[in-house]
């Protein structure tokens, strides 16, 4: 796989013939490879899944995941590696076709974060100079254990129901709304005091919110 610049990643996809298909197809493979290892390695939900249903998942998501880089090229502000940003593309391509092929069949009494956090970059970015250090892993995941801890014991049972299901599991609004039998306003109410306690609690025990965006938007 060809290794690029910022700058020649850009000049190859905007190209054309076959400068820009061979492009498209290393961006392509390198997706592909990412988005296997997920869902495989990292998506307990999946794991009843034959080998070949994976890679027909990773298959369909990198070629989705590719369209939506393409029609966004003019966004990319060389702030980090391309294939980060592209492999943070993939990753949300990936989990939303995921929740919206589940969602009509959601139970909001089997509630779970479990595979739901959004995947680090480098879990997917399989490039040798990509490799996550294994402390990295060790601090997301010791962060990942106390942030399942708050949400089960600093919300209560119906706050708890109502933020996961609209911020972890991207359930719409109309639908959190009617099956717990209110009204959106009421329903942004009960997320929006679920956040903030949420936030309370773990600045109470020295997390910040910049802390976290910062050691998950890490690649």
């Amino acid at each position: 796989m060809t290794n690029r610049t910022n700058e020649e990643w850009l000049a190859d996809l905007s190209s054309t013939g076959q400068r820009r298909a061979q492009a498209l197809e290393d961006l392509r493979e390198r997706l592909e490879r990412g988005l296997s290892f997920y869902l495989s390695h990292e998506r307990s939900d999946l794991s009843e899944r034959s080998t070949e249903d994976i890679q027909h998942m990773a298959q369909d998501f990198a070629q989705d995941a590719l369209l939506k880089i393409l029609d966004n090229l003019d966004s990319f502000r060389s702030e980090s590696l391309f294939t980060t940003w592209a492999t943070k593309i993939a990753a949300r391509v990936a989990i939303s076709e995921l929740r919206r092929a589940r969602w009509r069949d959601y139970s909001l009494e089997n509630l779970t974060v479990d595979g739901e956090i959004m995947p680090t970059v480098t879990t997917l970015d399989i490039s040798p100079a990509g490799s996550p250090q294994p402390e990295d892993h060790a601090e997301r995941g010791e962060i990942l254990n106390l942030l399942d801890d708050a949400i089960k014991t600093a919300l209560t049972e119906r706050q708890r129901t109502a933020l996961i299901a609209h911020a972890i599991d991207g359930l719409p609004v109309e639908e959190i709304a009617r099956r717990m039998d209110t009204n959106r306003n009421a329903l942004y109410k009960l997320i929006h005091d679920a956040r903030l306690k949420l936030k309370h609690h773990l600045e109470h025990q020295g997390i910040s919110l910049d802390y976290l965006a910062e050691l998950f938007e890490t690649a």
